[in-house]
């Protein structure tokens, strides 16, 4: 029994060490020219089914002409994820000016 259950453990860490952060970027214009970051948070409920608060992209920009964007699922992100067992599921937009 103690066997089986070492045999699960392991192999339950093996799965949760596989996973991966997901990250979507794309570049506007020319990219970014002054290294300027903005963060915001998007929340999701229902495991990202129902968006209840989405950043807007343009108005992070600031009107910028070239700047990008990337939108990960963080650490943080899939850990509050994890706590609310998929209730509430956020990811983080930032724009580099």
């Amino acid at each position: 029994m103690k066997r089986i259950l070492i045999n699960l453990m392991s192999v339950l860490i093996l799965f949760m060490g596989a996973t991966s952060c997901y990250t979507y970027t794309w570049t506007v214009g020319n990219g970014p020219q002054t290294g300027i970051e903005v963060k915001r948070m998007n929340h999701y409920l229902i495991y990202g089914l129902a968006p209840v608060g989405i950043s807007d992209v343009n108005e992070m920009a600031g009107g910028a002409e070239n700047y990008e964007v990337t939108i990960q699922h963080t650490f943080v992100d899939g850990l509050i994820n994890a706590i609310t067992l998929g209730i509430y599921s956020p990811t983080t937009t930032v724009v580099t000016k």
